[in-house]
């Protein structure tokens, strides 16, 4: 059984198809493409029609290459924008068009729990042991603790309304990012951060997912080719974070364009992007982060998968 799972954020449109084999859930292609669904989401309450267009087409190469590939199963889910636009009703009618069933809302709660099971995979933790997860996305950000391979692993999870896409569009409007702006952003984050705050909850470790994540790990390693090396696992600790959140607020948007290890359609968020993992770190009391290219299409995977041989 070949499945196929799209996960539709804010930010960025991802689709992964996986296969069973030996017991094991295997990535047979992953991909993902900023396609920005959220833009102006924040301050209109509805979807940009251009932004509508460049989802669809997106949606509509995934659906053909899960052709291609022969999946069985396609299994689409929306979070943020789709969750927040007054018009994001229109926008599912036409994905489900084009991928053959409809796109799944699903709440904070559920989003966490994909989140979650998606994110630890591949990164050898004990069973049992104390994990939080934050999953910095465009136009949210979930934060989730639980235990590994439990029965019932979650033990907290909340969806925040700040991301990426929401802080860049809400506070800068200059080229280089100005320190005002930079302050007005932190205070925000810090405020959300703040209701509810997180329980105290031990954790052994800090697990961050998504694409602010995986952007700063390889800028970090200097990555000229993300698939020849995925920073999966790498560790990213909180001061170095804040130093690449730092040096790249200091130069113009052009130059971040061409930071080895950043997409450059990614440049124009990732300081907001990095801000909010660095703020959700702090949440959560960590020093460190460990970073995972798993997410929301793991977890959903290996739902599908449940079960089959």
């Amino acid at each position: 059984m070949r499945v196929a799972t799209i996960d539709i954020g804010t930010n960025t449109t991802l689709m992964l198809v996986t296969e069973k084999r030996d017991g094991e859930v295997v990535a047979i292609e992953d991909h993902a493409e900023i396609t920005r669904l959220g833009q102006g989401v924040d301050k209109t309450h509805r979807l940009d029609e251009q932004a509508i267009a460049r989802t669809l087409a997106a949606l509509s190469k995934y659906a053909a290459r899960a052709k291609e590939l022969g999946v069985s199963t396609l299994a689409a889910v929306g979070t943020s924008a789709s969750r927040d636009a007054e018009n994001g009703g229109v926008f599912r009618a036409a994905a489900a068009k084009i991928l053959g069933g409809e796109v799944a809302i699903v709440s904070g709660p559920r989003e966490a729990e994909l989140t979650f099971r998606g994110a630890l995979g591949g990164l050898g933790l004990k069973k049992g042991a104390s994990v939080g997860v934050i999953d910095v996305g465009g136009g949210s950000t979930e934060l989730v603790l639980g235990r590994v391979d439990v029965e019932n692993p979650i033990v907290w999870s909340h969806s925040y309304d700040v991301g990426s896409v929401r802080m860049t569009e809400r506070w800068v409007k200059s080229d280089p990012i100005v320190l005002g702006e930079l302050r007005a952003m932190e205070v925000d984050i810090l405020r959300v951060f703040a209701e509810p705050k997180p329980p105290v909850f031990a954790c052994e470790t800090i697990v961050a997912i998504a694409g602010t994540a995986t952007s700063y790990a390889a800028i970090d390693k200097k990555l000229v080719n993300y698939a020849d090396d995925p920073p999966h696992g790498h560790v990213l600790s909180c001061e170095r974070l804040r130093a690449l959140v730092t040096r790249l607020n200091g130069v113009p948007l052009s130059m971040r364009q061409k930071e080895v290890g950043l997409e450059p359609k990614r440049a124009d968020v990732i300081v907001a992007g990095g801000l909010v993992l660095s703020g959700a770190a702090a949440a959560l009391g960590a020093e460190s982060i460990v970073v995972s290219d798993r997410g929301v299409r793991w977890g959903l995977a290996l739902e599908l998968l449940a079960g089959t041989p």
